[in-house]
């Protein structure tokens, strides 16, 4: 058993927050990973700005800046500069931003319908146009040259318009992206085939047809990947429309269960402290505590925890909960952002703003990717028209595919055909979209399965961590207990003093805390009906105990209540009798508080708090996936010798008396050992232990500066949830890997394969319609692959 000793110096103060201020910003226009890379290329420069990190997916730039520094709108003009439009984004939790990009992306996909309606429709006649030519189908406009141009024409000009303006838009403020590589390949297909048309003499082809195949490809595969990435938002979505709309004001809660007796407003002009009803069936519209009635409450939708909850008067509920049997009335305790629920789509939102390492090669290839394409394609043209088809003249047949319309070509106009239609299948085939949507698709999914089972995970760097953690390590009071302890004894070392007098004594110092032993001493008195005493001057110090002056027996005297370093720090005697006490009481697994008086200590205190029911499978389950569970607590070595024993730990494995600063250290000399270190509480003496350990881990029924520092928050209360986490976590992140994997292998072969590398040795090349629907396949297997996550979500919570 260790004992870390606890000295007044150890008390740990969190730092400071600097002075810096998050800035949110939708932005519109992104297509890939160098759209990213160029918006947070461009914030980054700009003065006062620390950082800033750019989701493809979700559309959202967050800024972090110095306060003052740089206003929203310069922000916003960095991005215009960049060549994308953005606004700034309200962080209230409210879901209104959320709502208006639901309605946008649901009108986006209409308008990309109608884009993939037309550029189809271009297509069958393209390809009709060739039956004809084949002598299957006699229509001869179908087969008239001119007939094609327009069928291209109209394509680049209608469904692929916004294309081609963003690809030159970006080409020419040198930020080139997969439009640019999209608008190069098809439009250099069609300037060479409109010479062709005019220029007969040339003896060029006309290959009218690629950029309307192309094109229609490339369109088709953007509509698939869009909807799929819509599809992977649908849990932030859920969150957002659990919030309700209406609230039922009662100015008398007595009337709670009177049906239609409250005025409906809308939800957020309720108000703290003011009266809500809420009837069987309704959503409950604010957080608050219940006053009147009783009913069953579904909160499975937060917590992920299907069993209904009973709720009677005194118990607190949560906006977008469900009540479920009774009427009830609840007095309302937050609105709005400060709700538990607003709160979760903050959380969850930020996480699917924040990358995980991994993505950083990503990141730094993707801001590489376009111009290295852009050359090899240069490189491609240059190679087989100045050398490859007359190394290798008997691949020209295979390159040139299928028969040609029109013109009898020479050998230098094919050589010129074949050169072009490689380097146009190079362009067009590279595909930097599967790059950015590797990590942020998988993060978005699995953020958002996390949400909807109570586990949020504050982002892709947490998730990365848990994947290699090694070492997990608990507080006890709270978090491997219930944190619901209980006075079981009280011991009287003075002969002049009772019972009575020593849980009144207890629960005057501890009234001015909120720590779950206080709160047990204050329902002991309470049950006694005591009385608190005259009280002034407290002096907490966390992990030892409090301090105050009383005033007792018409006397102002000081009273000190805590851990036996507290008592030593003050001086108090402790003799042979009373640590036996104390002993006993430990070894039998309770706390034991110690009360002085004055110059004395006059009694003992004892509290137990019982095992959470699931913690002995929990730790069974941590130790056999190869994780070290260690245990750290502020009680005396008795006590946390009993809870090893209940735990099936090796004495070695717990730590007793350890100071909140004591936690610290002890988190880092795992870490100086090489370990990956998750520390799970819940008190303010955790927090920063919390803050140091690599993944910090909180109940929400913790302390809020706990859940503020921690990196993942369990809305349940369940330790089980800690399994869960671990398990999700491993799939999103294999899931990322999977997708990394996925997005450099295919540009290793698909670029190559564009290039003719197979032509010489078996006469396999790409045509570019059939690169870009290549490419758009890659996109769209990246975030379907993502949305399989949502098909394992069954094994993931077992």
């Amino acid at each position: 058993m260790q004992v870390l000793s606890a000295q007044p110096s150890d008390q740990v103060a969190l730092p400071e927050p600097s002075p810096s201020q998050t800035v949110v910003l939708n932005v519109s226009g992104m297509k890939c990973a160098g759209c990213v890379r160029a918006v947070e290329n461009r914030l980054t420069q700009v003065d006062g700005v620390r950082s800033a990190t750019v989701n493809l997916v979700t559309e959202v730039a967050v800024v972090e800046t110095q306060t003052g520094a740089v206003t929203t709108e310069e922000l916003v003009e960095q991005v215009a500069q960049a060549g994308f439009t953005s606004t700034p984004r309200a962080t209230d939790g409210n879901g209104d931003d959320l709502t208006a990009w639901v309605e946008a992306k649901r009108q986006e996909q209409q308008q990309q319908g109608r884009r993939l309606g037309v550029a189809i429709a271009l297509l069958i006649l393209s390809t009709i146009g060739h039956l004809n030519h084949f002598g299957w189908l006699t229509i001869p406009v179908l087969s008239d040259l001119w007939f094609h141009a327009v069928l291209a024409t109209v394509t680049l000009a209608f469904p692929a318009r916004e294309i081609l303006i963003d690809g030159w838009a970006g080409l020419r403020r040198l930020t080139p992206n997969m439009n640019t590589l999209v608008a190069l390949g098809s439009v250099s297909a069609y300037l060479a085939s409109v010479v062709a048309l005019i220029f007969p003499g040339l003896g060029w082809e006309c290959f009218f047809e690629e950029p309307v195949m192309l094109l229609a490809f490339i369109l088709l595969g953007r509509t698939l990947e869009q909807r799929a990435r819509y599809r992977a938002a649908d849990a932030l979505r859920s969150l957002v429309e659990l919030q309700p709309a209406v609230a039922r004001l009662i100015s008398n809660p007595a009337t709670a269960g009177v049906a239609q007796t409250g005025v409906e407003v809308p939800a957020r002009c309720v108000q703290v402290g003011e009266w809500v009803q809420v009837l069987p069936g309704e959503k409950i519209s604010a957080d608050g505590t219940v006053v009147s009635g009783q009913s069953t409450v579904d909160e499975s939708m937060l917590t992920g925890e299907s069993m209904p909850v009973v709720k009677q008067p005194g118990d607190s509920v949560t906006a977008g909960t469900v009540n479920q049997s009774g009427a009830i009335a609840l007095q309302v305790t937050g609105t709005g952002q400060n709700t538990v629920l607003a709160q979760m789509i903050r959380l969850v939102e930020t996480a699917q703003s924040r990358k995980a390492p991994i993505q950083r090669l990503a990141d730094v290839i993707s801001g590489y990717f376009t111009y290295g394409v852009m050359s090899l394609a240069t490189l491609t043209f240059l190679f087989w028209y100045f050398i490859g088809l007359y190394q290798w003249p008997q691949v020209m047949h295979s390159a040139l595919g299928m028969a040609h319309m029109g013109h009898t070509m020479t050998y230098t106009s094919s050589t010129l055909l074949v050169s072009l239609k490689l380097a146009i299948a190079v362009m067009v085939v590279a595909c930097p979209c599967a790059l950015g949507l590797a990590t942020p698709t998988a993060i978005l999914v699995g953020s958002g399965l996390g949400a909807e089972r109570g586990l949020l995970i504050r982002g892709g760097d947490s998730l990365e961590i848990i994947h290699h953690l090694d070492t997990v390590v608990f507080d006890k009071t709270g978090t491997l207990t219930l944190g619901q302890p209980q006075v079981t004894a009280v011991h009287v070392l003075q002969n002049d003093l009772t019972e009575a007098d020593i849980l009144q004594l207890a629960a005057t110092v501890e009234s001015g805390t909120q720590h779950p032993l206080a709160k047990a001493i204050h329902q002991a008195a309470a049950a006694r009906e005591l009385d608190l005493l005259t009280a002034a001057e407290f002096d907490t110090q966390p992990g030892l105990g409090v301090a105050a002056q009383i005033t007792w027996q018409d006397t102002v005297q000081p009273c000190a209540l805590g851990n036996q370093q507290w008592m030593t720090q003050r001086e108090m005697v402790l003799d042979a009798d009373v640590q036996d006490q104390a002993k006993a009481l430990a070894a039998a697994g309770q706390t034991v508080v110690y009360v002085a008086l004055g110059d004395r200590v006059v009694g003992l205190v004892a509290i137990a708090d019982q095992l959470r029911p699931d913690a002995v499978a929990v730790v069974k389950n941590l130790q056999d996936q190869g994780l070290q569970v260690r245990v750290l607590t502020g009680d005396r070595k008795e006590v946390a010798g009993a809870i090893a024993a209940q735990l099936s730990l090796n004495p070695s494995q717990v730590t007793a008396e350890v100071s909140p600063q004591g936690k610290v250290d002890a988190i880092r000399q795992l870490q100086a050992e090489g370990h990956t270190v998750a520390l799970m509480g819940d008190g303010i003496n955790d927090a920063p232990a919390i803050a140091q350990a690599d993944v910090g881990i909180s109940l929400h029924s913790g302390t809020d500066i706990a859940m503020e520092t921690a990196d993942v928050i369990l809305m349940g209360d369940q330790l089980s949830a800690l399994l869960e986490t671990l398990t999700l976590s491993r799939a999103t992140f294999n899931k990322i890997r999977q997708n990394l994997a996925w997005a450099f292998a295919y540009n290793l072969v698909a670029i190559p394969l564009a290039a003719g590398v197979l032509l010489p040795t078996v006469g396999v090349s790409l045509s570019p319609a059939a690169a870009g629907g290549m490419m758009a396949f890659s996109s769209v297997a990246v975030v379907v692959n993502s949305l399989l996550l949502r098909q394992g979500r069954t094994q993931t919570s077992s």
